[in-house]
């Protein structure tokens, strides 16, 4: 095992991962801070507005990772959204700094053990799969030295005046039925069909783009696409859990395309922490199943040069 990595079986005595991370957002929750809407804006937030990335393979983290590295960007006031563990800060060249404390994210998987199988094959059965976390010690690019520029110099952000145009792209291109009309946003799983006010309502226009990103996490959810468990009543548990998954949805998706990411249903607190003390592995699972909604409707989005400007929409 290299001395970044650690394994842990999901079994009765190691929930501390669990633990940790719930009862932290609980009690950012308490304080009225909502852990996916960080304050880019304040002078606090040194990183520009993105999703988190291992700097080495590029790859955007995904469910509670994200929630993670975001607070610790804001907490330590790193001015980067790029990670890397310690062995590939050196197979890149660079180091991380003497003395520096490293972050723990996590990757969820399934394995068969070797006796399972030869048991099943005896018994004409199928093995059963065993879940698993395995932890790894990342460090953002500020605490290495040495690093290649392009590594540890992060991206610029998104042009001004692009950022309404890709959300329209989106809209249009999921195919999913959206209509803009009435005085309240929802989602009608029944009929499949997203509602929202015109941009008009709110009192920001960002908001219309924020909101409608929202009822598309919901929608995403259908039995057509991810299938989740829409099923829930107004005020059930499950119900304040799927709003969850919007909630986060929506801030990662904002993000993903710069937009700094809202509080939507701030009502929905009481809730969220009921769910949250009562079982410590909800905030994992939302944020997993946020993620996978995040990445199927950006999966629409067309390319920049498919996208028309705000001075060719309106000529148009």
């Amino acid at each position: 095992m290299s001395r970044s990595t650690t394994c842990v079986r999901f079994d009765g005595n190691r929930t501390n991962f669990y633990d940790d991370i719930t009862n932290k957002i609980i009690a950012e929750l308490e304080k009225g801070h909502f852990p996916w809407v960080q304050p880019w804006g304040t002078a606090s937030a040194k990183a520009q507005l993105a999703m988190p990335k291992n700097a080495s393979t590029n790859r955007t983290y995904s469910g509670i990772n994200v929630l993670i590295l975001w607070g610790e960007v804001i907490e330590k006031g790193y001015s980067g959204q790029s990670w890397l563990t310690f062995r590939q800060a050196r197979t890149l060249g660079g180091h991380v700094r003497k003395g520096e404390r490293g972050t723990t994210v996590v990757y969820a998987d399934r394995f068969v053990p070797d006796d399972a199988k030869r048991r099943a094959a005896d018994a004409g059965e199928e093995a059963q799969a065993i879940p698993f976390l395995k932890r790894f010690t990342v460090f953002n690019t500020d605490q290495c030295e040495n690093l290649p520029a392009e590594i540890a110099t992060g991206a610029p952000p998104p042009p001004s005046g692009t950022i309404e145009p890709r959300v329209e792209a989106l809209i249009r291109a999921t195919g999913i039925d959206f209509r803009i009309g009435g005085n309240r946003a929802f989602y009608v799983p029944s009929e499949d069909y997203v509602q929202v006010p015109p941009p008009s309502a709110f009192f920001e226009s960002i908001n219309w783009h924020r909101t409608a990103l929202h009822e598309l996490g919901h929608a995403a959810g259908h039995v057509s696409r991810l299938n989740r468990d829409l099923s829930g009543s107004f005020g059930s548990r499950k119900y304040a859990f799927e709003e969850l998954i919007a909630e986060l949805n929506a801030a990662f998706c904002c993000a993903s395309l710069g937009i700094t990411p809202t509080v939507r249903h701030a009502d929905y607190l009481g809730s969220w922490l009921e769910v949250l003390r009562e079982d410590n592995r909800a905030i994992v699972r939302a944020a997993s199943l946020a993620s996978k909604a995040a990445d199927y409707l950006l999966g629409f989005l067309p390319e920049a040069g498919d996208v028309p400007s705000p001075a060719g929409r309106a000529a148009a």
